[in-house]
């Protein structure tokens, strides 16, 4: 099996976690000094490493108690990179419907995901899963 190959079933045991809320599976899918990004400024924008996603991982399925669902639209593999184009959907702890589009960039190192690269729209995050509560504003 190729890297390509083998990097691209990671990435769809990863999202398989997510969509059965296994926090220790999502975890795990990590090296010890990896590391997911989120983008934006919102209020769950940054770095975040391990500890911090081991910290928080169950969170997310708490905001979603019926569960959050995400579905791949379109991989690419080079090398230890995989981009991901996928969507999500769910019904928020507020009630209301969220929807997101996504693109990740997964980048492997021995099968374990070092860096995790998430782009979204970051209005859609705002307004649902932060209650429409912003960052401070930095000059």
């Amino acid at each position: 099996m190729s890297n390509e190959s083998r990097n691209k079933a990671l990435v769809e045991r990863f999202f398989a976690a997510m969509n059965a809320g296994d926090s220790a599976a999502i975890v795990n899918a990590y090296a010890e000094d990896g590391a997911v990004w989120t983008s934006g400024r919102t209020l769950i924008s940054g770095t975040f490493s391990k500890a911090q996603i081991r910290e928080a991982s169950g969170r997310i399925f708490e905001a979603f108690p019926k569960g959050i669902s995400f579905r791949i639209l379109a991989m690419t593999a080079e090398g230890e990179r995989v981009a991901v184009e996928a969507e999500s959907q769910g019904e928020h702890l507020s009630g209301k419907l969220y929807t997101n589009q996504y693109h990740f960039l997964f980048e492997f190192r021995d099968g374990l995901v070092v860096c995790l690269k998430e782009y979204m729209d970051t209005e859609r995050v705002t307004d649902i899963l932060c209650s429409g509560h912003r960052p401070p504003a930095v000059d």
